[in-house]
C-alpha cells in the first residue's frame, strides 16, 4: 500500500490526492455502485465495475469464486498491475467493495484502500462528482491465487470447529442465523458461530462510515484480533464488508467462506445449529 494512502481513506483525503495529482496513472478508482447511479454521478476518474462479475453466479452456489479467466478479465479490464493502488467504493456501505477487496487480496494485490462511507458519504458531504463514463487503460496482467489463506472451504471449516483459536463470524441477519428465516435447504448457523450482522458496523449517523468502535464491538463479542476469524453470509457479499473491516482493523488471520450459507445449508455432511446464542 502506498505510504501516503491509508487503508481506510476519508473522502477529504481522496479529494486532496486527486487535486494534487490528477494524472497519477498508478491510482485506479473502482466504482462498484449500480450502473444507473454511476451514469448519474461518481467520484471523478472512477471506472465502473459491475459487482456481480465478482461472483461465479451459477447454481447452486452463486457466490462462489468465479473461474480464473473471469477474474483475469476483470483485472485486465481495470488495468490493475503490481504497481497499482486501487481505491474501492460502492453505494451500500461496503459489501461489494469488500468483496472486491477480498478478491484483490486473494490474487496478491494488497495495495487497496476503501473510501470510507463510499459514494453515500462522498455525495452527502458535497464532494465533486462527474457523470461521464471513464474507460480504464487495460493491462496484460496474468493472475494467480497468490494468497490462498484468505479463502476457506466447508471441509476446512469443519476441521477447525473444535479449535478454540478459530471463530466463525456470521454476517447474516439474526433471523437467518437462528434458522427462523431459511434461505437454503436447512436454516440455522455453523456451530459456535458468532452473529454480528454486517450493517451493525456501519455508522448511519456518519453516512455509512465504518463505526469508530468496530474493534471494541468485535472484541466484546469474541471476535478479537487474537483469533483466526472466518467470515461468511449467504453468498459472501455481506461478508465482503466484514472481511474488509477485519483487514482495515489489522487482523492478521481473516478468511472468507465463499460458498457461505448457500452451500453450508445445502450439503449433507455440514453440522448445523439452530436458535439464538446467549
Amino acid at each position: 500500500m502506498a505510504a501516503d494512502i491509508p487503508r481506510l481513506l476519508e473522502p477529504a483525503l481522496l479529494e486532496s490526492i486527486l487535486a494534487a495529482d490528477s494524472e497519477n496513472t498508478n491510482l485506479i478508482i473502482v466504482d462498484l455502485c449500480s450502473g444507473a447511479l454511476y451514469r448519474q454521478k461518481h467520484v471523478p476518474g472512477a471506472v465502473h465495475l459491475q459487482p456481480d462479475t465478482l461472483m461465479a453466479g451459477t447454481a447452486p452456489y452463486p457466490g462462489k469464486l468465479p473461474e480464473m479467466e473471469q477474474l483475469e478479465n476483470i483485472i485486465r479490464y481495470l488495468g490493475i498491475s503490481a504497481h497499482s493502488h486501487v481505491v474501492i467504493y460502492d453505494d451500500e456501505g461496503g459489501g461489494w467493495a469488500g468483496r472486491f477487496a477480498w478478491t484483490l487480496d486473494l490474487l496478491g494485490y494488497h495495495n487497496w484502500s476503501y473510501l470510507n462511507g463510499g459514494i453515500v458519504a462522498w455525495i452527502k458531504e458535497g464532494f465533486v462528482t462527474e457523470a461521464q463514463a471513464n474507460q480504464p487503460v487495460p493491462s496484460e496482467t496474468t493472475i494467480s491465487i497468490a494468497n490462498s489463506e484468505v479463502l476457506i472451504s466447508a471441509d476446512e471449516i469443519i476441521g477447525q470447529l473444535d479449535n478454540p483459536d478459530y471463530v466463525v463470524w456470521d454476517a447474516r441477519s439474526p433471523g437467518e442465523y437462528s434458522g427462523d428465516m431459511v434461505r437454503s435447504a436447512r436454516g440455522g448457523h455453523i456451530p459456535g458461530a458468532i452473529n454480528i450482522e454486517w450493517t451493525e458496523l456501519m455508522d448511519r449517523q456518519r453516512n455509512l462510515r465504518i463505526r469508530d468502535d468496530a474493534e471494541a464491538i468485535l472484541a466484546a463479542a469474541g471476535l478479537g484480533r487474537e483469533k483466526s476469524v472466518i467470515t461468511h453470509c449467504q453468498s459472501h457479499h455481506r461478508s465482503g464488508f466484514t472481511y474488509m473491516v477485519a483487514r482495515i482493523l489489522g487482523y492478521k488471520n481473516i478468511s472468507a467462506y465463499d460458498g457461505s450459507w448457500a452451500e453450508w445449508g445445502s450439503l449433507d455432511h455440514t453440522p448445523v445449529e439452530r436458535g439464538v446464542a446467549f
